[in-house]
């Protein structure tokens, strides 16, 4: 498919996804409850954590486990006691239980005494550094700095060893992207878009190899930085854009590719 054609192809499913119909069965609902930067930062967080299965599941329990924290994310993370935490128990969503909840919730209390925030510190390290990779490092690194049980680790992505941080690299595009569309927040607004990295799934990587944006069979940090690459080519200062593209073709099974 010719450059061109394949821009034009891409253009239309992103103005067909990009749209406020696209929130209420997506992950990204459970921030859009809240109003505040701290109350957002934090749920698209953890939804984001727990973002792996078919999205109703993922949406019902999103929604749950906000009610596990009084719909309040952050006085509940900044406030709770440890018989409030305790309560946290019941929760799972597959592999990710009550116990990974309670210790997530006190990493991000740590990240917001040590740091201000998650934003703040995704922020910053961008600032020093300029790599969204290196902050991707840098965030799963700062993030396990408090004592923690191992099997919590699992559910945060190392890039360090190659993983596609699929589900981390979708919260940084909630955070950064942004445009009249109201589905990205935009809140994060010192980082550029162009820095994003795709969110690689199996919808997204489906596609892409479909439309020959990506060769590599593995979808792990390489095939995310050759994809990424090729979306750049096609839209330097917004490339991530083009997820709501090939995610939202590959859930509908759009035929004509």
């Amino acid at each position: 498919m010719e450059h061109a054609e394949l821009r034009e192809l891409l253009d239309e499913l992103w103005d067909r996804y990009d749209r406020e119909e696209f929130i209420a069965e997506d992950p990204v609902s459970v921030p859009h409850r809240f109003t505040t930067r701290d109350d957002r930062e934090i749920a698209g967080f953890l939804v984001a954590t727990i973002a792996w299965g078919s999205r109703p599941m993922i949406v019902r329990n999103g929604l749950r486990m906000m009610h596990f924290l009084d719909d309040a994310p952050h006085d509940f993370v900044m406030n709770a006691s440890e018989r409030e935490l305790a309560m946290l128990q019941p929760f799972v969503h597959r592999t990710f239980n009550g116990d990974d909840l309670i210790h997530f919730v006190r990493a991000i209390r740590a990240m917001y005494a040590e740091y201000g925030g998650l934003g703040r510190f995704v922020e910053s390290r961008y600032a020093a550094t300029g790599d969204m990779r290196q902050v991707l490092s840098d965030f799963r690194q700062a993030f396990f700095s408090t004592t923690h049980p191992s099997r919590c680790e699992k559910h945060l992505a190392c890039i360090d060893r190659g993983a596609s941080c699929k589900r981390l690299n979708m919260y940084f595009r909630w955070f950064v992207r942004h445009d009249d569309r109201g589905v990205d927040f935009g809140l994060w607004r010192s980082i550029p878009m162009s820095a994003l990295y795709l969110p690689l799934d199996l919808h997204t990587g489906r596609v892409g190899r479909a439309l020959g944006l990506l060769e590599r069979r593995q979808n792990d940090w390489r095939a995310v930085e050759e994809i990424t690459a090729r979306l750049r080519e096609l839209d330097p200062d917004d490339p991530v854009r083009y997820d709501f593209a090939l995610f939202g073709a590959g859930i509908d099974g759009y035929a004509d590719l």
